[in-house]
């Protein structure tokens, strides 16, 4: 339940819950790079992440913080994804046979160059049989300083074709769409699928959505906590070919259904928490999907 082998050997932590069902985490941003259910991937990675410690890696969960977007004090959305992580609680096998681990990140010289405040972040992510559990505090432990800060679970979904996938809970949220210079439209869908180049942060979104046609045509339960906002993205064709870590023929195999706090800042005054959560669970559920076309 520790770490793999190889140079990766300090930096990596697996979780590992039985019948092929782990969880990988780089402790470079605390990225989680893997989360495999009976052996089958259900995190999208590009081939040409970076794994150098020095920038963010493309794909799986990462966690952005303080900022989300361009940051004129740092790295695109912030630097949380580009720092070490100390792993506080090492894989432990809880009663009921999951298996948690907690990491924690503090301010350092490296954070407090580019942002100036005292923070304590603690990272908790559960491997259950079928679901993995993210539960995050943000504490300042300032006794004077208030701040303000964006959070988001930036997820890579992998899907064999993201023009058949549909997202639920959307229907009547307003977004702001960064493909059209941050202009607010509402949503007029019930379901939403991507087809072209696709950045937009839906607002005031519900605690639920359902991702349809993820690995092997099932869905997927996205179920959040203090998290307002859901970041839809794919780069598509064009935008694809100008990301350097990103192939040029693998949009139609990702799609970003992020959970965070973005369109607003969270305000955390001295001396208090911030908590905020995301459970990822896999639907096998074939009886529905045909009760379903007999309703439509």
């Amino acid at each position: 339940m520790a770490a793999t082998g190889g140079a990766a050997a300090t930096s990596v932590v697996v979780l590992d819950r039985g019948n092929n069902t782990t969880c990988t985490i780089n402790l470079h941003g605390a990225t989680v790079v893997s989360w495999r259910v009976n052996n089958q991937e259900q995190l999208f990675v590009s081939k040409l992440a970076s794994f150098d410690g020095k920038r963010s890696i493309r794909g799986g969960v990462s966690f952005v913080f303080p900022q989300y977007g361009a940051w004129s004090f740092g790295a695109q959305h912030g630097f949380a994804r580009i720092t070490r992580w100390n792993l506080e609680r090492p894989p432990e096998r809880l009663h009921n046979g999951d298996v948690e681990a907690i990491f924690s990140l503090m301010d350092n010289e490296f954070t407090r160059s580019m942002w100036n405040y005292q923070f304590r972040i603690t990272y908790r992510l559960i491997l259950r049989e079928k679901e993995l559990h993210f539960h995050i505090g943000v504490y300042n432990p300032s006794k004077e300083l208030s701040f303000t800060f964006n959070l988001l679970l930036h997820t890579y979904l992998k899907v064999p074709d993201v023009r058949r996938c549909q997202i639920t809970g959307l229907h009547g949220c307003t977004f702001i769409d960064k493909t059209r210079d941050g202009a607010i439209y509402q949503e007029g869908r019930e379901v939403v699928a991507v087809n072209e180049w696709t950045d937009r942060i839906y607002q005031h979104t519900p605690q639920e959505h359902i991702v349809t046609n993820v690995v092997s045509g099932r869905k997927m339960r996205i179920h959040k906590y203090n998290f307002p906002d859901t970041v839809i993205w794919n780069p598509w064709i064009d935008k694809a070919r100008e990301i350097t870590d990103f192939g040029d023929d693998e949009f139609p195999n990702m799609l970003c259904v992020e959970a965070g706090h973005v369109s607003s800042p969270v305000i955390l005054l001295p001396g208090t928490a911030f908590e905020a959560s995301q459970i990822m669970q896999i639907i096998i559920e074939g009886n529905v999907s045909r009760k379903t076309k007999r309703n439509r």
